[in-house]
């Protein structure tokens, strides 16, 4: 994969640093949530002030407001920032959704950020999908580098296209196949078997463009309606009564996915294998979890879900890597150029 020019070897002493960070964390009664994005973005800053940047004014997009949201403002972020890493260098801007040019990868939007400054770090590789005016247009106007966070996801996502050790196994769950199916028909070429969970297992049974071997649930833990409380029982997948509703993967499929990722060399998971955030449909996803902390290979866990499935569980630290970008980890194992990294020149 193609090096970028990096932070490391920028000139930031004295001057005022413009650093995209992916601070888009989740709130709850305007407190932070859950702060693993946030703790991700600090290594970055951190080497930038102990670089003697004179400043450092960090922009970030947080959730999809539609204009400026009372419940979107970056506040919350920045006192939680603050605890972190308390220095009065740091500048935290107001959430960049809040201003409609930034969706548009708008240039006066993207002067008027670059205002100041003498250099840009994008550090968020979670939005370096998106050719956004703080992304992309930004890193045209000031001499743009990767952030500490960037080249270690664009290194750790970027082994699983290479030479891997054998066997090697990608799990992948969640909604709608359509969503996924680009990054499925790649990572096709590189992965020994994929196995499939939630919804996306009743569509590629029923039309699987897929080269590499698929395996699907051979039991479902069914209910008789999309309800926390509904009725439920373990069923074969082929014996699902009518009407009822497949909302994880049953203790059989989990025992099978579990000893084949366990034996695995490679492992990629993204989405999981039922309704996780349900405690009566969450077993499956939390027995891959665990499997993936069990396995002894290189593993690498990415998607907003499987992530959160992974943190609640305390599993974290037994995964090699946990990629802060749902989508844009998929578009790069996709093979698709992320525009926000291909906008920093490279070294």
């Amino acid at each position: 994969m193609t090096q970028r020019r990096s932070v490391r070897d920028a000139d930031v002493a004295g001057k005022t640093v413009l650093v995209r960070a992916d601070l888009n964390v989740p709130l709850e009664n305007g407190r932070v949530a859950d702060d693993t994005r946030i703790r991700a973005a600090l290594p970055t800053l951190k080497l930038l002030l102990e670089q003697h940047a004179g400043l450092l004014r960090v922009c970030s997009h947080l959730g999809r407001p539609e204009g400026e949201d009372p419940d979107l403002r970056i506040e919350p972020v920045r006192e939680h920032l603050r605890l972190l890493l308390a220095d009065d260098r740091i500048e935290v801007l107001e959430n960049t959704r809040f201003d409609p040019r930034e969706m548009q990868n708008d240039e006066t939007f993207a002067r008027e950020l670059a205002e100041g400054c003498d250099l840009y770090v994008n550090d968020a590789f979670g939005a370096a999908h998106r050719a956004h005016a703080s992304t992309v247009a930004v890193a045209r106007i000031l001499p743009a580098y990767a952030g500490l966070l960037l080249e270690q996801e664009l290194e750790m996502l970027g082994r699983l296209l290479g030479a891997v050790e054998r066997p090697y196994i990608a799990i992948v769950g969640g909604l709608k196949v359509e969503d996924k199916i680009g990054v499925l028909e790649h990572l096709a070429e590189f992965v020994d078997s994929m196995l499939i969970g939630g919804k996306m297992a009743e569509q590629l049974r029923e039309d699987n463009p897929l080269e590499a071997p698929v395996q699907l649930p051979v039991d479902v833990v069914a209910a008789a309606a999309f309800d926390e409380d509904a009725e439920a029982k373990v069923v074969r997948w082929d014996e699902v009564p009518d009407g009822w509703l497949g909302l994880d993967i049953g203790p059989e499929t989990s025992e099978l996915f579990g000893e084949q990722i366990r034996a695995a060399r490679t492992v990629f998971w993204n989405g999981p294998m039922g309704v996780f955030e349900w405690e009566r449909f969450g077993q499956g996803t939390r027995a891959v979890a665990e499997a993936v902390a069990d396995c002894d290979g290189f593993t690498v866990v990415g998607g907003g879900d499987s992530v959160r499935a992974v943190n609640e569980l305390g599993l974290e630290d037994s995964i090699d890597w946990v990629s802060t970008g749902g989508g844009a980890s998929l578009e790069l194992l996709e093979g698709k150029e992320l525009p926000g990294v291909a906008v920093i020149p490279t070294s």
